[in-house]
Formats: C-alpha cells, structure tokens, sequence
C-alpha cells in the first residue's frame, strides 16, 4: 500500500494555515534545508499548536525534480509547537525576508498536511497525557487558584505562581493549586548565568523580549514550606521543584531552600523534593542534597565545554562543577537528571554526542529529559562555536544514550523514581 506524502503547509499574512496542492514540506536541521523521511512523521498531538513564522518564506520540495521551491511573497512558513512527551526531530524549512529579524523565544518543528490530518516530525518520548493542557479547563484552575489564595492570603509565593497558572497558562504553575504531579516552587530572583535563551530575562539590547517575567522578590522559607506542604499534602505522591522558568538560579537561595526542606521533613516523609538547577554552585547544591533533596534535574546544552560556555555564560562556575555536584547528588542517594536542551542539527553531531554520552557515563544520570529548545535558530547558530562531525538524527541520538549508557531512561518531565529507589526522606526519618 501506498503512502500518501503529506503536503508544504503555509500562511498568508493574516496567519491563515493552508496547504499546497504539489509541494511536499522542506525542514532544516541546523542552518540546513532537508527533506523529511517518513519514518519521521508523526500524527500532531492532542495539545500541540501551529504558529506561522513571521518575516519568513515558505520553502517546499518540487515532487518531481526534488529541488527546493520558495514560495511566493504572500507565503509565509508554518511551524508546530510540541506539547510536554515530544521531541522534535526537525525544523520547519523556511529563508527569511530579512537577516536582522529574529523570531519569538519558541521551539520550531517541522509540519505537513496529509488526508486531511497535521503531522509533525517529532519523536513521543513520554507518555504525553499527564502534561497535556486539555487536561485541566479554565473553570477548574480558576476555581482550585481562587480557593487556594483564599486559604493562604498571606502567602506572596501562591500569589506569584497564580499569574503564571492564569497569564501564562504554566503547567507546573497549576498543577500547583491542583495537587497534580510536579508543583511549581520559584524562589531566586537572581542567577549565576545568562542563558542567550533565558525566557525571564533578556538584556536591553536583546532582539526579542521576555516571554514571562521574573519573580521580584525573595520568599521566606516559612512562605517556601507553606507551598511545599500544601502540594504534599493534597498528593502524598507529588513533586515540589525549585527552580523554575520564571526565576533565576534557586540555589543562590540555598540557606533559605535548606531551611524550607528541613521544615517540611520535620512535617511529612511524604512527598519528592526536586530542584531545577545549572548545578554550578557545587557547595550550594551539596547542602541541598544533605537537607533531604529527592530529586536533581540538571539544565545543560552541551557537554562541550565552548558550547556550554557560550550559552550558558556562566559566572564562577564551568562544566566541572556540574558533574561534580550530579555526582555528589549521585552518592547521596538522589535520583539525577538532566535538562537537556536539544537541536537538531547541533544536539545530533557526532561530536555532540561522544561528548554528551561520556558525561553521562562520568556523573551516573539516571534519566535524560529531551527538551526542545525554544529559541530563533539563526540567533542561536551565530552565538555558540561551529558544528563539527557528521549528523547522525536526533532519533539515533536517544538510541546511542541507551546503548552506551545501560540503564539510563530517556523521557521529557520529572518523574518519581522507580519503584524500589531509596526513598530519601524514609530512610533519614528511620535514622
């Protein structure tokens, strides 16, 4: 039986989505045009969004001479933003009108149209359903902020994740007044890094503006356990991270996170305590992992140092002190993870990856969280070194990871250990 290939979608200036009668999608890897395999191709999943690509050009493929076809200067590209269980394994094809614009702080995957469906080259690495917005309504999160606010007035924390649940529509935010899997805990108005796709703070003369807006004020560890204890309490199960997209690095606040993880044990075993971290401040995070941490999620781009560097811009810290705080959290007991912020075209050299996997092996991660990273592909190509090595797919990537790192999961949100992990918090109230 014959497949049907899916056609180039794109839209006019109004941002209306229509697709082509002949050409078939073009899509990038890197600062390159490709074609798309069909193994590629996914339906689009329930949660994930279309968006056009302002000051582009739709680029499709000629199914007869395969040669690349721009459209005309009505056409504009069109993308698909993935909803949390996905990876994207391509870009959407486009060239754009003008080199100086730089397009919106948002992950880009490649889209076509086929029998009257969207499909997306994408990867479903993780169950998609537990983080899938459709799950909670607009009359429910209204309801569960409205009740919580109401039971914690004094609470500046609550107030603070209430605009990031109702404004910004943050997952993590409402699972917060929920009870849901993984609560929001931001806590840092500072940072030690300057990520060049940091989505809470963006210097003056940055081409794009923040998508969200930074926690402006520092919480009280009493504040800090309130959240914390609310969460547990509604879901024995439950996670409450530090560390989130609207603050900077929490464990610059480590002597107030201490405070706040003691107060909690003092309270309740129940419960996994994350944080999100750069896990630069080795003697920061080693005091938070002493306090009674559960879990440890690692943000990182490379395990290359010149790459690293580049994006991450970090302040007194480098790749070494990572590795050595994953691997005190490591032998403490901790389950680890890293954040890693992937790109097709980067993420997949040959390069990338020897390097990434001998990370990994070094600091004993248990699992890789792939996480598409939300940035203008052009703005983040100039800014980090050339790509070296052959390209091997982000597909074979998470393959590689498995093969050379026996054991290791690889997903895209946080998660409980498995069943049969030390549970920390236990084990130190057995003590």
């Amino acid at each position: 039986m014959q497949v049907t290939q899916p056609k180039l979608l794109f839209a006019d200036q109004a941002g209306r989505v229509m697709n082509h009668d002949t050409l078939l999608p073009a899509a990038r890897t890197g600062a390159w045009l490709t074609d798309v395999q069909e193994s590629e191709w996914i339906p689009l999943p329930d949660g994930a969004t279309l968006t056009w690509l302002p000051g582009t050009k739709a680029v499709g493929i000629d199914p007869k001479s395969g040669e690349w076809a721009r459209l005309g200067e009505d056409a504009y590209a069109v993308g698909a933003l993935l909803p949390q269980g996905f990876t994207r394994l391509l870009l959407p094809g486009y060239v754009k009108r003008d080199n100086d614009l730089t397009l919106p702080l948002f992950g880009y995957t490649a889209v076509g149209w086929r029998d009257g469906k969207f499909v997306v080259a994408a990867d479903r690495t993780a169950n998609p359903e537990p983080w899938n917005p459709a799950a909670i309504s607009d009359t429910e999160i209204e309801a569960a902020v409205a009740r919580v606010l109401a039971e914690h007035p004094d609470n500046r924390l609550f107030k603070h994740i209430s605009g990031c649940a109702l404004e910004y529509g943050c997952m993590t935010a409402k699972n917060t007044f929920l009870g849901r899997i993984e609560g929001a805990l931001p806590v840092s108005s500072t940072c030690n890094a300057g990520c060049v796709g940091c989505i809470s703070e963006q210097p003056d003369d940055a081409p794009f503006p923040s998508p969200q807006t930074r926690l402006q004020f520092w919480p009280s560890p009493d504040e800090m356990a309130d959240v914390m204890l609310t969460h547990i309490r509604a879901n024995p199960e439950a996670i409450v991270s530090f560390g989130q997209g609207c603050e900077g690095e929490p464990s610059t606040r480590w002597p107030h996170i201490v405070q706040a993880i003691r107060h909690v044990r003092e309270e309740t075993a129940d419960g996994y305590i994350n944080i999100n971290t750069n896990a630069g401040m080795t003697k920061a995070i080693t005091a938070i992992v002493d306090a009674g941490l559960d879990l440890m999620r690692v943000s990182t781009i490379s395990a290359m140092d010149e790459h690293y560097n580049a994006y991450y811009k970090p302040r007194g810290y480098d790749l070494r002190s990572v590795a050595e705080s994953l691997q005190y959290a490591r032998d403490a007991g901790v389950y680890t993870s890293i954040n890693y912020l992937v790109f097709p075209g980067v993420t997949d050299r040959e390069e990338e990856v020897e390097a990434m996997v001998e990370f990994l092996q070094e600091t004993g991660v248990k699992l890789v969280q792939m996480r598409n990273l939300n940035i203008d592909p052009e703005y983040y190509l100039a800014r980090i070194p050339t790509q070296q090595g052959d390209l091997l797919g982000m597909d074979a990537v998470m393959e590689i990871f498995k093969e050379e790192c026996p054991g290791i999961r690889i997903g895209s949100y946080t998660v409980v250990p498995p069943v049969g992990w030390p549970r920390r918090a236990l084990s130190a109230r057995q003590a």
